[in-house]
C-alpha cells in the first residue's frame, strides 16, 4: 500500500549519543531522498525542543543547535495529537506517513521515543517501549538471556550490599547506557564500586562482567519486515596496539575525516574471517535473540567470540544501531529498501497493546467512597 504523506526522519534527542544520532539521521535522509521519497527531517534538540530542519543539512550545521531556517515544532499528545508547525495564528499539524527514529541511546533506544510517538499518533520505527527498555537495561537483558538459555557472560549489578559471584578483574558498564561510553576495567570489587560512585556515566547504575581479554567483538544484524532476515557477520578491528576495549572513538571516529569517518568506515573484517561454524552459530543466536526479545525493525546484536574454542556469547543488542547498520545490509539489500521496509512495518504492522476499558466499570461501582480506602493510612498510632 503506497502512502501519500512524507516519511519523517527523526534524529538528535536528549542522549550522550546525540551527535551520532545526527549523523545517522542525515545519512538516512540522504538515502531516502536519493531514492525519490518525500522526507521531512526533524531534529530533537538536547533541551527537548523539536524543529523541522531544512533538507540536506550537514553535520557542522548542528554545532550550535538547530540550523538556520529551522522551524520550531510543538509536540501535542492530547486533543488532536501530533507534531505541529507554529504559525502566527494557531498551528498546523504535520501530515506524516511514519517516522524513522534515528535516536541512539537514552529515551530513543530505550523505548521512550516509541511511547512518545505512540502518544503523538505517528507510526514510528524501532521496537515497543517494553522491548526497547529491556534492550537498554544491561542487567535486565543479561537476565533475559540467562533465562532463555542463550549463552552470555555472567552479569551482575554493582552493589554495596552484595558481592559478585565471580572474581575480578571486571568490565564495568553503565547499566542503562546504549554505547561504549563510560565503560571501564576494574581489578576488584572495591575499584568497581569506586568507579560506579564517581563516574557520571555509572552513577545511575552499573553492572560488572568478567574481563576476558581473549574475547573479540563480532556484530550481526537482523530486521523483522517483510520477514526475519539476518546479515553476514562483521568483526570490528581494534587499534593497532590491540586496545583492551572496543572504544567509542574506534567505533564512531575512526576511518579518517569527513563524511566517511566512523560508523560505515571504521576498520573491520566483513564478512568476518572466522570458521563457517561461527557464522552459522551467530545467525542462530541472532534468530533466538529476535524471538525472545520481540524486538522489531533494524536491530544489531553484539557478540563475543573465544577464538580458541569458537564459543560465542551474546553481549548486548542495539535497538537503533549506529548508521542503522546499513553497511551490514549492503551486500544483501539496498539501503533505501531497508529503511522503507522499516517504515512500512511501522505503518502497517503497529504493535497495539490492550487499552483501558476492559473492566466495564465493575471495579469503580464496587469501590464505594474513597474515604473508606484511607482508613489506617494515617501512620502509626500511639
Amino acid at each position: 500500500m503506497a502512502g501519500t504523506a512524507p516519511w519523517a526522519v527523526v534524529f538528535g534527542g536528549p542522549s550522550p549519543e546525540h551527535e551520532i544520532s545526527i549523523l545517522t539521521g542525515l545519512q538516512a535522509e540522504r538515502v531516502l531522498t536519493a531514492a525519490g521519497h518525500d522526507v521531512v527531517p526533524i531534529y530533537w534538540s538536547p533541551t527537548g525542543d523539536w524543529f523541522r530542519v531544512p533538507a540536506g543539512t550537514e553535520a557542522k550545521d548542528y554545532l550550535e543547535g538547530a540550523p538556520r531556517e529551522s522551524t520550531p515544532l510543538e509536540a501535542r499528545v492530547s486533543g488532536d495529537p501530533g507534531l505541529y508547525r507554529r504559525k502566527t495564528f494557531g498551528a498546523e499539524r504535520l501530515d506524516l506517513e511514519a517516522a524513522l527514529l534515528c535516536l541512539h541511546g537514552g529515551v530513543g533506544e530505550g523505548g521512550g521515543a516509541a511511547a512518545v510517538f505512540s502518544l503523538l499518533g505517528i507510526p514510528a520505527t524501532g521496537s515497543t517501549l517494553f522491548a526497547g527498555a529491556v534492550g537498554m537495561d544491561k542487567l535486565a537483558f543479561g537476565g533475559l538471556m540467562s533465562a532463555a538459555g542463550i549463552p552470555s557472560l555472567p552479569r551482575e549489578a554493582v552493589s554495596t550490599l552484595t558481592e559478585p559471584a565471580f572474581e575480578g578483574p571486571y568490565i564495568v558498564k553503565p547499566r542503562f547506557g546504549g554505547s561504549s561510553i563510560g565503560i571501564e576495567i576494574a581489578e576488584d570489587v572495591a575499584a568497581a564500586r569506586a568507579l560506579a560512585a564517581s563516574s557520571v556515566h555509572l552513577r545511575t547504575g552499573a553492572v560488572v562482567e568478567p574481563y576476558r581479554p581473549e574475547l573479540v567483538d563480532l556484530n550481526i544484524a537482523f530486521r523483522t519486515f517483510p520477514s526475519l532476515e539476518i546479515t553476514q557477520l562483521e568483526k570490528p578491528l581494534r587499534g593497532p596496539a590491540g586496545s583492551a576495549l572496543y572504544s567509542y572513538a574506534e567505533k564512531y571516529l575512526a576511518g579518517g575525516a569527513g563524511a566517511d569517518a566512523g560508523l560505515t568506515s571504521a576498520p573491520r573484517e566483513f564478512p568476518a574471517e572466522v570458521p563457517e561454524a561461527v557464522h552459522t552459530r551467530a545467525r542462530e543466536l541472532a534468530e533466538r535473540v529476535a524471538d525472545v526479545t520481540r524486538l522489531t525493525g533494524i536491530v544489531r546484536v553484539d557478540l563475543l567470540l573465544d577464538e580458541a574454542s569458537s564459543e560465542l556469547y551474546v553481549n548486548e543488542v542495539n535497538t537503533i544501531p549506529g548508521a542503522l547498520s546499513l553497511y551490514l545490509w549492503a551486500p544483501q539489500q539496498p539501503a533505501a529498501t531497508v529503511l522503507v521496509d522499516a517504515l512500512t512495518e511501522a505503518r502497517d504492522r503497529r504493535v497495539v497493546f490492550p487499552q483501558a476499558g476492559f473492566g466495564g466499570g465493575a471495579a469503580l461501582r464496587a469501590a464505594g467512597g474513597i474515604a473508606g480506602k484511607l482508613v489506617g493510612l494515617d501512620g502509626p498510632r500511639a
